[in-house]
């Protein structure tokens, strides 16, 4: 790899941090290039060099870039988790810990975006992180035993609940909202489970059905023996 290539793709780099940093603290709107050229101490040129098509190009790149790096955590803290339980005690650990850590900035990647009137590719880029932490959620919940058919509304809800204790939590600098969201998500799961579990073996102890010829077979025995 050649010095200038390695030169370039830290330019790169820069621009697409600056740029995932003050989306997540201050939205699109107010986040200009002129700011995101200051910040990452980067030549404007080189910002319509590496992204011709300008913000959006931009945005959407460090939209993506943020929504890995916190996909990424949220894994590593929930793969050596035991239990349901656990795994959300360890999220609601990451999240709470990020956001104090960082003043009370530092909630959703892409929640103040998400709140904004913006293009059809960024609203479709935050679309994506979205879905793709519901997908997590549901690999968690199958993972622990819930049958993934009814995982997704589970997954809906626990994202829906996490978002909103994030925002609470970042206006109120506090953590104590994610830990309220937190007991409650891992009641519900715990319910869910026992549920689903229920269910299963409730199934595993019917009877197996029995087919037609032998359904004729016992009928004929009996008859024979009430004679």
């Amino acid at each position: 790899m050649s010095d200038e290539a390695t030169k370039g793709e830290r330019t790169r780099k820069k621009l697409v941090e600056t740029t995932a940093a003050l989306l997540r603290g201050q939205g699109y709107h107010a986040t200009g290039l002129s700011q995101i050229v200051a910040e990452s101490g980067t030549p404007r040129g080189s910002l319509y060099f590496y992204f011709p098509g300008g913000k959006d190009d931009l945005a959407i790149a460090a939209l993506h870039a943020a929504s890995d790096a916190w996909r990424a955590r949220i894994q590593d803290a929930i793969a050596g988790a035991a239990s349901l339980a656990a795994a959300l005690d360890a999220v609601i650990t990451v999240l709470a810990d990020e956001l104090e850590a960082s003043g009370w900035v530092n909630g959703c990647p892409v929640a103040a975006v998400a709140l904004e009137a913006t293009s059809e590719p960024v609203r479709a880029t935050v679309a994506e992180h979205f879905e793709r932490w519901i997908d997590l959620s549901v690999a968690l919940l199958v993972r622990f035993g819930m049958p993934a058919a009814s995982s997704r509304e589970l997954a809906l809800v626990s994202l829906s609940a996490l978002e909103g204790a994030l925002l609470m939590a970042r206006v109120t600098r506090s953590r104590a909202p994610l830990l309220a969201v937190g007991r409650s998500l891992r009641a519900m799961g715990e319910l869910a489970l026992a549920a689903a579990q229920g269910v299963a073996a409730g199934e595993s102890r019917k009877p197996a059905a029995r087919s037609a010829p032998a359904r004729g077979r016992a009928r004929r025995s009996a008859a024979r023996k009430r004679r």
